[in-house]
């Protein structure tokens, strides 16, 4: 069984959710069933993606979950950008979540690449 819950990117991405509770809190009563529930569904698909690819089989399972997890990421960059632009929250709010965020995408970036199958020597022979 490999431990999610020791990666680093796991704990990060879950300090992250607990942060898009907190500013989707202040969100107008009329987003709660629609931008505050699409950012923290988003925010927590990052942390489910990272523990359930790290309780597949092998890292080529383990890159896919984390490749979604990425696609969530950069789903709720977009609606952490999108909550400034119809001013639910200011640019000072949004701007630490959004650090967090960028850290979390850094992060599952490096692992992705890390896990990326690299191409054997013979290929880089036979396709020079």
């Amino acid at each position: 069984m490999q431990d999610f819950k020791k990666l680093q990117v796991w704990q990060r991405a879950r300090y992250l959710t607990r942060a898009v509770y907190e500013l989707s809190a202040d969100l107008p009563p009329s987003e709660q069933f629609s931008l505050q529930s699409q950012m923290r569904r988003a925010s927590i698909s990052v942390c489910s993606n990272i523990a359930e690819g790290r309780g597949r089989r092998g890292d080529r399972e383990f890159r896919r979950f984390l490749i979604v997890a990425m696609g969530s990421a950069c789903e709720l960059e977009s609606e952490l950008i999108l909550v400034v632009d119809l001013k639910f929250v200011g640019e000072r709010q949004q701007s630490a979540v959004l650090a967090q965020l960028i850290e979390v995408k850094r992060m599952l970036s490096g692992l992705i690449e890390q896990l990326s199958p690299r191409p054997r020597s013979s290929q880089l022979l036979a396709d020079g």
